[in-house]
């Protein structure tokens, strides 16, 4: 499809919000609760925060949920009852509002993942119902480092719309997909049609630490290196940086319940936890965290790039901002770059 560009009045884009509500979609957006800032649901247009970097967590678990149940069964006068619970999502609509570009991309890359192969009905599911309004970044920290991971502050991969701020309160928007079609045709005379325009100078500038090529390469020789042993001295192993990343995938099944009825629950997991990789024999290949440390970055960094052709990161800098120990993976990447250049040059 051609892709449609508008602009709209930040007062006429909370109109349209509004009505999103009214007519019965499920409006996700970011909010406010105390100092942290969340995806949640919004009925009051007016509790929507525009002015941040990052939110908190992502809102990934808006495909992926940090716990679901799967399966149900019930042992009931000599029949067993199942529920499959895929068959019975029929999740709303949903408009997630407000998300950044490395959010977005994230989730088409996850929502990537779950379907390959078989495919995963829930995340499927989820996928369909969803459509994302991103907008642009114009603010960076130091914790942001996209554009070293292959990502741009107005990144259009993975958004239905993207909106970009301009002058004079308001947003200068492209339409991606059917999906972003079928939402601006819904806002009416709101969106007015416009020219192209050339937004660089309303998008913050971020300098490029190091390439996706450049790390992936460095890393394939630094598999026994010290510095893994050095960086993960401060890692209390809590799985926060697993929590908060848009792109992390691992999980569990847990089933709960008795010897007559239980349930199936898929929750998030973690690799920088102590029983992630715990054998029923009782080894663990990744007995201590350094070694743990060592797969979540090599995962994200050297596997998936050598299998998926992509990195396993989106530079939204969430897990140096929330770690509690303080552990910089910007910073770490750039050592590691560093000091396997070193390493190179002196063979």
């Amino acid at each position: 499809m051609s892709h449609r560009t508008f602009t709209i009045t930040h007062e006429n884009l909370l109109d349209v919000l509004t009505n999103t509500i009214a007519v019965g979609n499920r409006l996700v957006a970011p909010v406010r609760r105390g100092k942290k800032l969340f995806f949640r649901d919004v009925q009051e247009v007016q509790s929507i925060v525009f002015d941040f970097i990052q939110s908190d967590e992502s809102p990934k678990d808006l495909v992926f949920p940090r716990v679901e149940p799967m399966l149900a069964h019930e042992y009931n006068a000599g029949n067993v009852y199942l529920i499959d619970f895929a068959e019975k999502l029929q999740p709303l609509p949903t408009i997630l509002f407000g998300t950044r570009p490395c959010d977005a991309v994230a989730l088409s890359l996850l929502i990537e993942f779950f379907n390959e192969g078989v495919g995963d009905p829930f995340v499927e599911q989820r996928a369909e119902n969803l459509t994302i309004i991103s907008i642009a970044c114009t603010r960076a920290d130091s914790y942001c480092f996209c554009t070293s991971v292959g990502v741009s502050p107005n990144d259009s991969r993975g958004s239905d719309v993207l909106l970009t701020p301009i002058d004079n309160d308001q947003y200068y928007g492209i339409v991606l997909t059917e999906k972003g079609n079928a939402f601006v045709k819904k806002g009416g005379d709101n969106f007015i049609p416009s020219e192209p325009k050339d937004v660089a100078q309303y998008i913050v500038t971020l300098r490029e630490e190091f390439t996706p090529q450049e790390i992936t390469q460095r890393l394939a020789n630094a598999f026994n290196h010290p510095l893994w042993m050095d960086a993960s001295l401060r890692c209390i192993g809590c799985g926060t940086c697993t929590y908060v990343c848009p792109l992390c995938s691992c999980f569990d099944i847990q089933d709960e319940g008795t010897q007559t009825k239980g349930v199936r629950l898929r929750c998030w997991d973690s690799c920088g936890f102590s029983l992630f990789t715990l054998h029923t024999s009782g080894h663990n290949p990744r007995h201590i965290q350094s070694e743990r440390w060592r797969q979540r970055v090599m995962h994200k960094f050297s596997y998936i790039p050598q299998n998926r052709n992509l990195l396993g990161c989106v530079g939204c800098g969430r897990c140096s901002r929330l770690c509690p120990a303080d552990m910089n993976l910007k910073e770490h990447l750039c050592t590691i770059t560093k000091e396997m250049t070193e390493v190179k040059a002196d063979r």
